[in-house]
Protein backbone atom coordinates (compact mmCIF):
# COMPACT_ATOMS: atom_id res chain seq x y z
CA UNK A 1 0.00 0.00 0.00
CA UNK A 2 1.43 3.44 -0.68
CA UNK A 3 2.25 5.36 2.59
CA UNK A 4 -0.37 8.55 0.89
CA UNK A 5 -3.24 6.37 0.09
CA UNK A 6 -3.12 5.65 4.26
CA UNK A 7 -2.28 9.10 4.75
CA UNK A 8 -5.25 10.07 2.96
CA UNK A 9 -7.96 7.59 4.76
CA UNK A 10 -7.06 7.58 7.90
CA UNK A 11 -7.60 11.51 7.95
CA UNK A 12 -11.02 10.86 5.50
CA UNK A 13 -14.64 10.38 6.46
CA UNK A 14 -16.64 10.47 3.34
CA UNK A 15 -16.60 7.64 0.77
CA UNK A 16 -17.83 7.17 -2.88
CA UNK A 17 -17.33 3.95 -4.22
CA UNK A 18 -17.45 4.36 -7.88
CA UNK A 19 -19.13 0.63 -9.42
CA UNK A 20 -20.46 -0.28 -6.19
CA UNK A 21 -22.80 -3.07 -7.41
CA UNK A 22 -19.39 -5.44 -8.51
CA UNK A 23 -18.96 -8.17 -6.46
CA UNK A 24 -15.83 -7.12 -4.74
CA UNK A 25 -16.66 -3.32 -4.73
CA UNK A 26 -20.07 -4.38 -2.65
CA UNK A 27 -17.79 -6.25 -0.28
CA UNK A 28 -15.28 -3.80 0.35
CA UNK A 29 -17.97 -0.96 0.79
CA UNK A 30 -19.26 -3.13 3.73
CA UNK A 31 -16.01 -3.40 5.12
CA UNK A 32 -15.76 0.07 5.15
CA UNK A 33 -18.74 0.62 6.36
CA UNK A 34 -17.88 -1.76 9.16
CA UNK A 35 -15.15 0.48 9.99
CA UNK A 36 -17.03 3.51 10.65
CA UNK A 37 -16.79 5.27 7.03
CA UNK A 38 -19.78 6.78 5.57
CA UNK A 39 -20.03 5.46 2.22
CA UNK A 40 -21.78 5.78 -0.81
CA UNK A 41 -21.93 4.51 -4.13
CA UNK A 42 -23.16 4.58 -7.58
CA UNK A 43 -23.65 1.97 -10.36
CA UNK A 44 -24.83 2.05 -14.10
CA UNK A 45 -27.75 -0.37 -13.07
CA UNK A 46 -29.93 -2.22 -10.06
CA UNK A 47 -28.62 -5.42 -8.62
CA UNK A 48 -29.48 -7.84 -5.81
CA UNK A 49 -25.81 -6.43 -4.37
CA UNK A 50 -27.11 -3.06 -5.29
CA UNK A 51 -30.11 -3.87 -3.04
CA UNK A 52 -28.37 -5.94 -0.51
CA UNK A 53 -26.03 -2.09 -0.26
CA UNK A 54 -28.98 -0.08 0.13
CA UNK A 55 -30.71 -2.69 2.39
CA UNK A 56 -27.98 -2.08 4.78
CA UNK A 57 -27.93 1.84 5.08
CA UNK A 58 -25.91 2.69 2.09
CA UNK A 59 -27.42 4.88 -0.36
CA UNK A 60 -26.38 3.86 -4.22
CA UNK A 61 -27.26 5.86 -6.96
CA UNK A 62 -27.90 4.68 -10.46
CA UNK A 63 -25.70 5.91 -13.30
CA UNK A 64 -22.38 7.84 -12.93
CA UNK A 65 -23.31 11.39 -12.23
CA UNK A 66 -20.53 13.92 -11.68
CA UNK A 67 -22.48 15.47 -8.56
CA UNK A 68 -22.18 12.08 -6.81
CA UNK A 69 -18.90 12.70 -5.65
CA UNK A 70 -18.90 16.18 -4.44
CA UNK A 71 -18.01 16.68 -0.73
CA UNK A 72 -16.62 13.50 -0.19
CA UNK A 73 -13.36 13.01 1.24
CA UNK A 74 -12.29 10.07 -1.32
CA UNK A 75 -13.33 8.16 -4.50
CA UNK A 76 -12.82 4.13 -4.44
CA UNK A 77 -13.10 2.74 -7.99
CA UNK A 78 -13.07 -0.34 -9.58
CA UNK A 79 -10.25 -1.12 -12.59
CA UNK A 80 -13.35 -2.00 -14.97
CA UNK A 81 -13.93 2.38 -14.81
CA UNK A 82 -11.59 4.56 -16.83
CA UNK A 83 -10.69 8.16 -16.45
CA UNK A 84 -13.34 9.19 -19.17
CA UNK A 85 -16.19 7.84 -16.64
CA UNK A 86 -17.79 11.30 -15.57
CA UNK A 87 -17.51 10.50 -11.43
CA UNK A 88 -13.73 10.04 -11.81
CA UNK A 89 -13.23 12.75 -14.15
CA UNK A 90 -14.67 15.47 -12.01
CA UNK A 91 -13.46 13.96 -8.81
CA UNK A 92 -10.51 15.21 -10.39
CA UNK A 93 -11.15 18.33 -11.07
CA UNK A 94 -12.08 18.60 -7.88
CA UNK A 95 -8.71 17.40 -6.40
CA UNK A 96 -10.64 14.65 -4.67
CA UNK A 97 -8.04 11.67 -4.16
CA UNK A 98 -8.66 8.36 -6.40
CA UNK A 99 -7.95 4.97 -4.67
CA UNK A 100 -8.52 1.79 -6.48
CA UNK A 101 -10.21 -1.18 -4.95
CA UNK A 102 -7.32 -2.93 -4.45
CA UNK A 103 -5.63 0.01 -2.66
CA UNK A 104 -8.48 0.36 -0.72
CA UNK A 105 -8.89 -2.98 0.29
CA UNK A 106 -4.94 -3.19 1.66
CA UNK A 107 -5.70 -0.63 3.91
CA UNK A 108 -8.35 -2.34 5.09
CA UNK A 109 -5.83 -5.60 5.93
CA UNK A 110 -3.34 -3.28 7.81
CA UNK A 111 -5.53 -4.37 11.56
CA UNK A 112 -5.70 -7.58 11.01
CA UNK A 113 -3.02 -10.63 12.41
CA UNK A 114 -2.77 -12.82 10.12
CA UNK A 115 -3.81 -11.92 5.98
CA UNK A 116 -4.44 -15.13 3.66
CA UNK A 117 -4.29 -13.89 0.23
CA UNK A 118 -5.42 -16.12 -2.56
CA UNK A 119 -3.84 -15.54 -5.79
CA UNK A 120 -4.06 -17.73 -9.14
CA UNK A 121 -5.28 -17.40 -12.87
CA UNK A 122 -7.80 -20.11 -12.44
CA UNK A 123 -9.07 -21.78 -8.97
CA UNK A 124 -8.61 -18.16 -6.31
CA UNK A 125 -12.77 -17.84 -6.04
CA UNK A 126 -13.24 -21.49 -4.97
CA UNK A 127 -10.26 -21.61 -2.85
CA UNK A 128 -11.15 -18.59 -1.02
CA UNK A 129 -14.18 -20.46 -0.13
CA UNK A 130 -13.09 -23.52 0.51
CA UNK A 131 -10.25 -22.09 3.00
CA UNK A 132 -12.85 -19.47 4.40
CA UNK A 133 -15.40 -22.55 5.06
CA UNK A 134 -12.76 -24.83 6.54
CA UNK A 135 -11.47 -22.07 8.93
CA UNK A 136 -15.27 -21.28 10.10
CA UNK A 137 -16.48 -25.18 10.33
CA UNK A 138 -12.94 -25.09 13.01
CA UNK A 139 -14.47 -22.41 15.17
CA UNK A 140 -12.24 -19.90 13.81
CA UNK A 141 -14.12 -16.39 13.39
CA UNK A 142 -12.24 -14.83 10.04
CA UNK A 143 -12.89 -12.23 7.99
CA UNK A 144 -13.69 -12.91 4.86
CA UNK A 145 -13.60 -11.04 1.35
CA UNK A 146 -14.67 -13.46 -1.70
CA UNK A 147 -14.92 -12.90 -5.46
CA UNK A 148 -18.25 -14.55 -5.16
CA UNK A 149 -21.07 -15.39 -2.85
CA UNK A 150 -20.18 -18.18 -0.90
CA UNK A 151 -23.50 -20.05 0.25
CA UNK A 152 -22.67 -21.19 3.67
CA UNK A 153 -22.55 -17.28 4.70
CA UNK A 154 -24.76 -16.11 1.83
CA UNK A 155 -22.44 -13.57 1.23
CA UNK A 156 -19.18 -12.97 -0.44
CA UNK A 157 -18.07 -10.63 2.69
CA UNK A 158 -18.55 -12.10 5.92
CA UNK A 159 -16.88 -9.91 9.33
CA UNK A 160 -14.94 -11.56 11.60
CA UNK A 161 -12.64 -11.33 13.92
CA UNK A 162 -9.04 -9.19 13.38
CA UNK A 163 -7.13 -12.22 13.59
CA UNK A 164 -7.37 -13.83 10.43
CA UNK A 165 -8.41 -11.97 7.07
CA UNK A 166 -9.08 -14.25 3.93
CA UNK A 167 -8.90 -12.76 0.87
CA UNK A 168 -9.43 -13.11 -2.95
CA UNK A 169 -6.24 -11.40 -4.45
CA UNK A 170 -6.55 -10.49 -8.27
CA UNK A 171 -3.76 -9.99 -10.19
CA UNK A 172 -5.50 -7.75 -12.78
CA UNK A 173 -4.03 -4.71 -13.21
CA UNK A 174 -1.61 -5.52 -10.41
CA UNK A 175 -4.55 -5.04 -7.96
CA UNK A 176 -2.90 -7.76 -6.04
CA UNK A 177 0.52 -5.69 -5.64
CA UNK A 178 -1.63 -3.63 -2.70
CA UNK A 179 -1.73 -6.26 -0.35
CA UNK A 180 0.69 -7.53 2.05
CA UNK A 181 -0.19 -11.02 2.38
CA UNK A 182 1.11 -13.26 5.75
CA UNK A 183 0.29 -16.40 3.76
CA UNK A 184 0.22 -16.07 0.00
CA UNK A 185 -1.73 -18.59 -2.11
CA UNK A 186 -0.53 -19.34 -5.53
CA UNK A 187 -3.18 -21.87 -7.38
CA UNK A 188 -1.50 -21.35 -10.84
CA UNK A 189 0.09 -19.06 -13.80
CA UNK A 190 -1.18 -18.52 -16.71
CA UNK A 191 -1.66 -16.46 -19.70
CA UNK A 192 -4.37 -14.10 -19.20
CA UNK A 193 -5.67 -10.65 -19.03
CA UNK A 194 -3.92 -9.79 -22.34
CA UNK A 195 -5.02 -6.23 -22.52
CA UNK A 196 -2.98 -5.35 -19.51
CA UNK A 197 -0.11 -8.01 -19.40
CA UNK A 198 1.79 -8.90 -22.81
CA UNK A 199 3.55 -11.67 -21.87
CA UNK A 200 3.36 -14.85 -19.91
CA UNK A 201 6.63 -13.62 -18.43
CA UNK A 202 5.20 -10.04 -17.64
CA UNK A 203 2.43 -11.76 -15.46
CA UNK A 204 5.05 -14.22 -13.54
CA UNK A 205 6.88 -11.28 -13.30
CA UNK A 206 3.86 -9.43 -11.30
CA UNK A 207 3.32 -12.86 -9.38
CA UNK A 208 6.66 -13.13 -7.74
CA UNK A 209 6.15 -9.44 -6.40
CA UNK A 210 2.71 -9.87 -4.95
CA UNK A 211 4.22 -12.92 -3.00
CA UNK A 212 7.56 -11.04 -1.45
CA UNK A 213 5.64 -8.95 1.51
CA UNK A 214 4.22 -12.80 2.84
CA UNK A 215 6.31 -15.30 5.10
CA UNK A 216 4.71 -18.11 3.67
CA UNK A 217 3.52 -19.19 0.16
CA UNK A 218 1.20 -21.89 -0.49
CA UNK A 219 3.02 -22.92 -3.87
CA UNK A 220 1.17 -25.39 -6.71
CA UNK A 221 4.37 -26.99 -7.17
CA UNK A 222 2.96 -28.56 -10.38
CA UNK A 223 3.01 -25.62 -12.61
CA UNK A 224 6.39 -24.68 -14.04
CA UNK A 225 4.99 -21.35 -14.04
CA UNK A 226 4.40 -21.56 -10.19
CA UNK A 227 8.10 -22.25 -9.77
CA UNK A 228 9.15 -19.75 -12.05
CA UNK A 229 7.06 -17.13 -9.96
CA UNK A 230 8.80 -18.58 -6.33
CA UNK A 231 12.62 -17.63 -8.01
CA UNK A 232 14.43 -15.40 -5.31
CA UNK A 233 11.53 -15.98 -2.70
CA UNK A 234 13.31 -16.32 0.37
CA UNK A 235 10.31 -17.09 2.58
CA UNK A 236 8.87 -20.66 3.44
CA UNK A 237 7.21 -22.73 0.81
CA UNK A 238 4.46 -25.31 1.69
CA UNK A 239 4.32 -26.92 -1.69
CA UNK A 240 1.24 -28.79 -3.10
CA UNK A 241 1.27 -31.62 -5.93
CA UNK A 242 -0.81 -34.43 -7.42
CA UNK A 243 2.30 -36.34 -8.92
CA UNK A 244 5.22 -35.86 -6.21
CA UNK A 245 4.64 -37.68 -3.17
CA UNK A 246 7.65 -35.78 -1.37
CA UNK A 247 5.13 -32.43 -1.88
CA UNK A 248 4.16 -30.84 1.37
CA UNK A 249 0.69 -31.63 1.15
CA UNK A 250 -0.04 -34.36 -1.42
CA UNK A 251 -3.39 -36.70 -2.13
CA UNK A 252 -2.63 -40.57 -1.42
CA UNK A 253 -5.05 -43.29 -3.76
CA UNK A 254 -7.17 -40.10 -4.77
CA UNK A 255 -10.05 -41.41 -7.04
CA UNK A 256 -13.51 -40.38 -8.95
CA UNK A 257 -16.72 -40.82 -6.86
CA UNK A 258 -19.00 -39.48 -9.93
CA UNK A 259 -16.24 -37.16 -10.88
CA UNK A 260 -15.48 -35.54 -7.08
CA UNK A 261 -12.24 -36.62 -5.86
CA UNK A 262 -11.81 -38.74 -2.91
CA UNK A 263 -8.24 -39.15 -1.58
CA UNK A 264 -5.64 -39.41 1.56
CA UNK A 265 -4.51 -36.41 2.41
CA UNK A 266 -0.40 -36.80 3.17
CA UNK A 267 2.19 -34.23 4.81
CA UNK A 268 5.43 -35.11 3.85
CA UNK A 269 4.06 -38.48 2.82
CA UNK A 270 2.58 -38.84 6.57
CA UNK A 271 -1.30 -39.67 6.31
CA UNK A 272 -3.92 -36.83 7.97
CA UNK A 273 -6.90 -37.78 7.13
CA UNK A 274 -9.51 -39.08 4.43
CA UNK A 275 -10.68 -35.80 2.50
CA UNK A 276 -14.31 -36.45 0.73
CA UNK A 277 -15.10 -33.34 -2.16
CA UNK A 278 -18.66 -32.60 -2.76
CA UNK A 279 -17.26 -30.50 -6.00
CA UNK A 280 -15.81 -31.84 -8.95
CA UNK A 281 -12.63 -31.97 -10.89
CA UNK A 282 -9.05 -32.40 -10.67
CA UNK A 283 -8.80 -28.62 -10.55
CA UNK A 284 -10.84 -28.69 -7.32
CA UNK A 285 -8.36 -31.47 -6.15
CA UNK A 286 -5.47 -29.01 -6.34
CA UNK A 287 -8.14 -26.24 -4.77
CA UNK A 288 -8.69 -28.48 -1.39
CA UNK A 289 -4.91 -29.09 -1.38
CA UNK A 290 -4.41 -25.55 -1.18
CA UNK A 291 -7.07 -24.93 1.15
CA UNK A 292 -6.07 -27.71 3.65
CA UNK A 293 -2.55 -26.71 3.62
CA UNK A 294 -3.22 -23.04 4.13
CA UNK A 295 -5.82 -23.98 7.36
CA UNK A 296 -3.60 -26.82 8.80
CA UNK A 297 -1.21 -24.05 8.88
CA UNK A 298 -2.99 -21.69 10.97
CA UNK A 299 -3.58 -24.78 12.80
CA UNK A 300 -6.66 -26.04 12.26
CA UNK A 301 -6.76 -29.75 13.02
CA UNK A 302 -6.95 -32.11 9.91
CA UNK A 303 -9.75 -34.32 11.43
CA UNK A 304 -11.65 -30.88 11.63
CA UNK A 305 -10.80 -30.48 7.89
CA UNK A 306 -11.80 -33.81 6.97
CA UNK A 307 -15.25 -33.00 9.16
CA UNK A 308 -15.73 -29.73 7.03
CA UNK A 309 -15.03 -30.50 3.31
CA UNK A 310 -18.25 -32.72 2.83
CA UNK A 311 -20.88 -29.88 3.43
CA UNK A 312 -18.60 -27.32 1.40
CA UNK A 313 -21.01 -26.41 -1.27
CA UNK A 314 -18.61 -24.49 -3.83
CA UNK A 315 -19.23 -20.41 -4.45
CA UNK A 316 -21.48 -19.21 -6.59
CA UNK A 317 -21.07 -19.65 -10.44
CA UNK A 318 -19.02 -22.85 -9.74
CA UNK A 319 -20.42 -25.48 -11.47
CA UNK A 320 -23.46 -24.10 -9.24
CA UNK A 321 -26.73 -26.62 -10.10
CA UNK A 322 -29.39 -23.81 -11.01
CA UNK A 323 -32.41 -26.44 -11.35
CA UNK A 324 -33.27 -30.38 -12.62
CA UNK A 325 -36.47 -30.39 -14.75
CA UNK A 326 -38.43 -33.47 -15.00
CA UNK A 327 -39.35 -34.31 -19.22
CA UNK A 328 -40.35 -37.47 -20.69
CA UNK A 329 -37.99 -40.28 -20.39
CA UNK A 330 -35.93 -38.33 -16.87
CA UNK A 331 -34.48 -35.59 -16.35
CA UNK A 332 -32.46 -32.91 -17.68
CA UNK A 333 -29.97 -30.82 -15.56
CA UNK A 334 -29.11 -27.17 -16.14
CA UNK A 335 -25.89 -25.50 -14.39
CA UNK A 336 -23.98 -22.88 -14.56
CA UNK A 337 -20.23 -21.71 -14.29
CA UNK A 338 -17.78 -18.93 -14.29
CA UNK A 339 -15.22 -20.53 -16.37
CA UNK A 340 -13.97 -17.83 -19.13
CA UNK A 341 -10.09 -18.80 -19.74
CA UNK A 342 -9.57 -21.97 -22.71
CA UNK A 343 -7.91 -23.94 -19.56
CA UNK A 344 -10.86 -23.45 -17.05
CA UNK A 345 -13.33 -24.50 -19.87
CA UNK A 346 -11.57 -27.59 -20.74
CA UNK A 347 -10.95 -28.92 -17.16
CA UNK A 348 -14.80 -28.13 -16.29
CA UNK A 349 -16.26 -29.84 -19.66
CA UNK A 350 -14.07 -32.95 -18.71
CA UNK A 351 -15.34 -32.96 -15.18
CA UNK A 352 -18.53 -32.48 -16.45
CA UNK A 353 -18.22 -35.90 -18.93
CA UNK A 354 -17.58 -38.23 -15.54
CA UNK A 355 -21.37 -37.28 -14.10
CA UNK A 356 -23.12 -39.43 -16.00
CA UNK A 357 -24.94 -37.46 -18.09
CA UNK A 358 -25.99 -38.73 -22.13
CA UNK A 359 -24.97 -35.16 -23.33
CA UNK A 360 -22.98 -32.27 -22.15
CA UNK A 361 -24.25 -29.45 -23.70
CA UNK A 362 -22.41 -26.16 -22.91
CA UNK A 363 -23.71 -22.22 -23.69
CA UNK A 364 -20.39 -20.51 -23.76
CA UNK A 365 -20.03 -16.66 -24.18
CA UNK A 366 -16.99 -15.43 -24.61
CA UNK A 367 -15.49 -12.36 -22.35
CA UNK A 368 -13.69 -9.94 -23.59
CA UNK A 369 -12.63 -9.40 -27.58
CA UNK A 370 -8.52 -8.92 -26.23
CA UNK A 371 -9.18 -12.45 -24.73
CA UNK A 372 -10.92 -13.83 -27.31
CA UNK A 373 -8.79 -12.74 -29.94
CA UNK A 374 -5.44 -13.34 -28.14
CA UNK A 375 -6.42 -17.17 -26.86
CA UNK A 376 -8.67 -17.66 -30.06
CA UNK A 377 -5.83 -20.79 -30.56
CA UNK A 378 -6.60 -22.44 -27.66
CA UNK A 379 -10.47 -21.33 -27.51
CA UNK A 380 -10.43 -23.73 -30.79
CA UNK A 381 -9.10 -26.68 -28.82
CA UNK A 382 -11.44 -26.14 -25.29
CA UNK A 383 -14.56 -27.03 -26.26
CA UNK A 384 -13.45 -30.99 -27.18
CA UNK A 385 -15.41 -32.89 -24.38
CA UNK A 386 -18.97 -31.47 -24.78
CA UNK A 387 -21.05 -33.06 -27.08
CA UNK A 388 -22.73 -29.75 -28.20
CA UNK A 389 -21.69 -26.04 -28.42
CA UNK A 390 -23.60 -22.67 -28.48
CA UNK A 391 -21.85 -19.55 -28.63
CA UNK A 392 -23.54 -15.97 -27.05
CA UNK A 393 -22.06 -12.76 -28.26
CA UNK A 394 -18.93 -11.93 -26.70
CA UNK A 395 -19.20 -10.08 -23.32
CA UNK A 396 -17.81 -7.09 -24.11
CA UNK A 397 -16.98 -5.32 -20.19
CA UNK A 398 -14.77 -2.93 -20.30
CA UNK A 399 -13.61 -3.03 -24.14
CA UNK A 400 -15.12 -1.84 -27.47
CA UNK A 401 -14.32 -4.27 -30.96
CA UNK A 402 -10.93 -3.50 -32.18
CA UNK A 403 -10.20 -6.47 -32.39
CA UNK A 404 -12.30 -7.77 -35.70
CA UNK A 405 -13.30 -11.29 -33.28
CA UNK A 406 -16.27 -12.71 -33.06
CA UNK A 407 -18.62 -15.86 -31.66
CA UNK A 408 -19.54 -16.27 -35.33
CA UNK A 409 -16.42 -16.67 -36.02
CA UNK A 410 -15.72 -18.63 -32.91
CA UNK A 411 -17.98 -21.08 -34.00
CA UNK A 412 -17.49 -21.49 -37.18
CA UNK A 413 -13.66 -22.13 -36.03
CA UNK A 414 -14.73 -24.70 -33.84
CA UNK A 415 -17.27 -26.37 -36.24
CA UNK A 416 -20.31 -25.36 -33.15
CA UNK A 417 -22.68 -23.08 -33.24
CA UNK A 418 -23.45 -19.86 -33.01
CA UNK A 419 -26.98 -17.76 -32.05
CA UNK A 420 -27.40 -14.42 -32.04
CA UNK A 421 -29.63 -13.65 -28.70
CA UNK A 422 -29.93 -15.37 -25.21
CA UNK A 423 -33.80 -15.69 -26.35
CA UNK A 424 -32.64 -18.19 -29.26
CA UNK A 425 -30.79 -19.95 -27.04
CA UNK A 426 -32.79 -20.48 -24.26
CA UNK A 427 -35.87 -21.27 -27.43
CA UNK A 428 -33.24 -23.62 -28.97
CA UNK A 429 -32.75 -25.28 -26.08
CA UNK A 430 -36.13 -25.47 -24.87
CA UNK A 431 -37.11 -27.28 -28.07
CA UNK A 432 -33.73 -29.54 -28.70
CA UNK A 433 -33.16 -30.71 -25.32
CA UNK A 434 -33.65 -34.26 -23.87
CA UNK A 435 -33.90 -36.51 -21.06
CA UNK A 436 -30.31 -37.25 -19.94
CA UNK A 437 -28.90 -33.57 -21.00
CA UNK A 438 -26.59 -31.45 -18.85
CA UNK A 439 -27.12 -28.04 -19.91
CA UNK A 440 -24.23 -25.97 -19.13
CA UNK A 441 -24.42 -22.39 -19.18
CA UNK A 442 -20.48 -20.92 -18.88
CA UNK A 443 -18.96 -17.26 -18.79
CA UNK A 444 -18.02 -14.58 -16.63
CA UNK A 445 -20.68 -11.99 -18.31
CA UNK A 446 -24.31 -12.53 -18.21
CA UNK A 447 -25.01 -15.91 -19.83
CA UNK A 448 -26.05 -17.12 -16.34
CA UNK A 449 -29.50 -15.13 -17.27
CA UNK A 450 -29.88 -18.06 -20.09
CA UNK A 451 -30.15 -21.10 -17.54
CA UNK A 452 -33.23 -19.41 -15.87
CA UNK A 453 -34.52 -18.96 -19.56
CA UNK A 454 -34.23 -22.37 -19.79
CA UNK A 455 -35.47 -23.51 -16.79
CA UNK A 456 -38.62 -21.32 -17.50
CA UNK A 457 -39.45 -22.49 -20.58
CA UNK A 458 -38.78 -26.46 -20.12
CA UNK A 459 -41.20 -25.82 -16.86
Amino acid sequence: MKPQTKEILDGAKNLHFAGIGGISMSTIALLALKKGFAVTGSDRSESDAVKKLMAAGIPVTIGHLPESVEGKDAVIYTAALGMENPELSHAVELGIPLISRGEFLGYLMCDYQTRIGVSGTHGKTTTTSMISHLMIHAGYDPTVANGAILPQIGSAYRPGSEDYFVYEACEYKDSFLSFEPSIAVITNVELDHTDYFDSIEAIIASFRKAIEPSHAVVANMDSDNVKKALVGYDGWVIGISLVDENADFYPRDLRYDHGKGVYTLCKKGIPLCEITLPVIGEFNVYNSLCAAAVAITCGVEPADVAAAFPSFTGAARRFEQKGIVSVEGGQIAVYDDYAHHPDEIKATLEAATRLGYNRVICIFQPHTYSRTHDLLPQFKEAFGAADEVIFADIYAARETDTKGVSSALLAKETGRRYLPSFEAIADDLAKNAKAGDLILTMGAGDVYKVAGMVLKRLK
